[in-house]
C-alpha cells in the first residue's frame, strides 16, 4: 500500500511519445504493456517508435522481439543504431 492508502499494482498512465523506457517495468508486465502500447501509438499515428529495454542480460530484449514477433501492429523491427541506443534499444516499424 502506498501514503495515499492505493495498492502498488494501481495502473499508472503513460504518456504516449513514441518511446517506451522499460527500466521501471517488471518482466511480467510486458506481455500486457506492450500491446497496448504499441496500439496507442498507432492510433496516434506514430509509424515508427523505440523501445527502450537496456543491454544487461538480454533478457527484456529477448521478450520484447518476441512479443513484436507476434503482434498484428509491427511491420518490422530492428536494433537501434549508435544514435539510437544500439543493441539497448529497438525500432519499430508500425504498419499503416
Amino acid at each position: 500500500m502506498t501514503a495515499a492508502g492505493e495498492s502498488d499494482d494501481a495502473p499508472v498512465p503513460l504518456p504516449i511519445t513514441g518511446e517506451l523506457d522499460l527500466h521501471t517495468f517488471r518482466p511480467s508486465d510486458l506481455g500486457e504493456l506492450i500491446p497496448v502500447w504499441l496500439d496507442e501509438c498507432h492510433a496516434r499515428g506514430f509509424r515508427e517508435v523505440r523501445i527502450i529495454h537496456g543491454k544487461g542480460t538480454g533478457t527484456l530484449r529477448t521478450t520484447v522481439h518476441a512479443l513484436l514477433s507476434r503482434s498484428p501492429r509491427v511491420a518490422g523491427f530492428r536494433l537501434g543504431d549508435e544514435h539510437t541506443g544500439s543493441w539497448g534499444a529497438t525500432l519499430v516499424t508500425l504498419r499503416p
